[in-house]
């Protein structure tokens, strides 16, 4: 269910349901939870299981038993469009959060810091916190490491003949790392892998390494 990884000097814990734990931090991060997508999709006749959307909740309550983060760091795109029933969800469950939480903004994030500040949750444009910078779009360029989300990044895992399976997927290249989506009902991007990437497959409660370092050569950013 985890899997530690080093990078940026230190280990840090990937989590079959696609967070990533800082240890020596406290911190725990999730990227792209897109709360309300599933009542907007409903509200436009979607045929989407309302019970989707607590998925949501229970994994971050499963999170918090497993790592007890001192703070949660959701790397945009938190909540997916206009204020919906999953915000009065949402609201509710930050009250029973024993962690301190930071959302860094992404571009669903629509509603304005003062919502989410009015319930107890920090906003800001990125976050850095040494030797990583928190954002929601990959950035082109930083100091340090970048960790961020925005691409719901997949690997399509090919098996004997014509079988293939696209699984969400951590994705490491050079000095950045992109987070798959957290959120139920998000869809994916498969990602092209070059030579030198480390890649870490999500199926069911595992986690798969798919692509590593070139044999006798290091990982840039690892």
């Amino acid at each position: 269910m985890t899997q530690a990884v080093a990078f940026g000097g230190e280990m840090v814990h990937l989590h079959s349901w696609g967070a990533l734990y800082r240890e020596e931090k406290g911190q725990l991060l999730v990227s792209d939870v897109h709360l309300g997508k599933i009542s907007h999709f409903r509200k436009h006749g979607a045929a989407v299981p309302l019970q989707a959307s607590g998925r949501n909740f229970k994994r971050l309550d499963g999170l918090i038993q497993t790592f007890r983060p001192q703070s949660i760091v959701f790397l945009g795109d938190l909540f997916h469009s206009h204020m919906n029933r999953e915000w009065d969800f949402f609201a509710a469950w930050v009250k029973t959060c024993p962690a301190d939480l930071l959302l860094v903004e992404g571009n669903h994030d629509i509603l304005g810091h003062r919502p989410f500040e009015k319930i107890g949750v920090r906003v800001c444009p990125f976050l850095v916190s040494e030797p990583f910078t928190y954002s929601h779009h990959p950035l082109k360029t930083f100091e340090g490491y970048n960790i961020c989300g925005h691409i719901h990044p997949a690997v399509r895992l090919k098996g004997a003949g014509r079988q293939s399976l696209r699984v969400p997927c951590f994705h490491f290249r050079n000095r950045q790392l992109i987070l798959p989506a957290f959120g139920a009902f998000t869809g994916s991007h498969t990602v092209e892998i070059e030579a030198g990437d480390a890649v870490y497959g999500l199926a069911e409660d595992s986690i798969i390494p798919i692509v590593r370092a070139i044999a006798g050569e290091s990982q840039p950013g690892l």
